[in-house]
């Protein structure tokens, strides 16, 4: 059976990074609770970081309490808050920083993931330090300008210039399924701070549930898409 996930062509013409999207995983019981749905979908998201060449990466995620806050990985297997406090809790597949909905590096040889269901996932990458971040943006996250922080502590911490960045929005609810197409408006704050190569999938989650896990479209009782990025392990050695 093909796995069930896809990568975008603007990514995977850059050699210095890995990337995946999961997509909806058949037969799955999906009617729980996150934490339980993370559980039951951890098997097959296991499999896919292996088909891209990533399953004996570090996974670093974030909680994702949509706030605008991000987390630096500094080193392999280790992160540091917004507060500079280092933390980091145990999850399925590897370590889950809390207080953040976004993670930012630039250590090759370790995956940053992301979970969805209607909110966006933005994978940013700078072609040049390199470095790579990954951000949960949905209505409240892009409202107070989480995309536009990761951005700003990318600068901040390895002189980043937007001009050599490359964003790529997943796929996410959009009108008329959704009352706000948070979408553009991730795209016109990346444009603002200088970002010229800025992509859209276009692709709206709840118009396709045997691809994708919808939130609002299934009330709340669905799965989660992984989104990926990973630097590879030759890049700075």
């Amino acid at each position: 059976m093909q796995l069930p996930f896809e990568q975008f062509p603007a990514l995977s013409a850059i050699g210095t990074c890995r990337h995946v999207f999961t997509q909806r995983i058949p037969g799955v019981d999906v009617s729980h609770d996150k934490a339980e749905v993370l559980r039951r979908l951890d098997a097959a998201h296991r499999e896919i970081r292996n088909a891209i060449g990533v399953g004996d990466w570090p996974l670093l995620t974030a909680q994702q309490i949509h706030s605008n806050k991000i987390a630096v990985a500094d080193e392999v297997g280790s992160a540091l808050r917004p507060d500079h406090e280092p933390r980091g809790a145990a999850s399925l597949s590897g370590r889950e920083f809390p207080g953040c909905d976004g993670l930012i590096t630039s250590q090759p040889g370790i995956a940053l993931g992301i979970y969805v269901a209607d909110c966006c996932a933005v994978y940013l990458i700078d072609l040049q330090t390199p470095a790579i971040g990954l951000v949960h943006s949905g209505k409240r996250g892009t409202a107070t300008g989480v995309v536009s922080n990761a951005i700003g502590q990318m600068i901040d911490r390895f002189g980043s210039d937007p001009e050599n960045m490359i964003v790529q929005l997943s796929p996410c609810i959009r009108p008329p399924h959704y009352e706000i197409d948070f979408a553009a408006e991730i795209a016109r704050q990346c444009r603002a701070l200088g970002v010229k190569q800025i992509h859209d999938s276009g692709i709206c989650t709840a118009c396709d549930l045997g691809r994708y896990y919808s939130y609002r479209a299934e009330k709340g009782k669905t799965g989660r898409m992984l989104a990926l990025i990973g630097l590879n392990p030759t890049i700075g050695n």
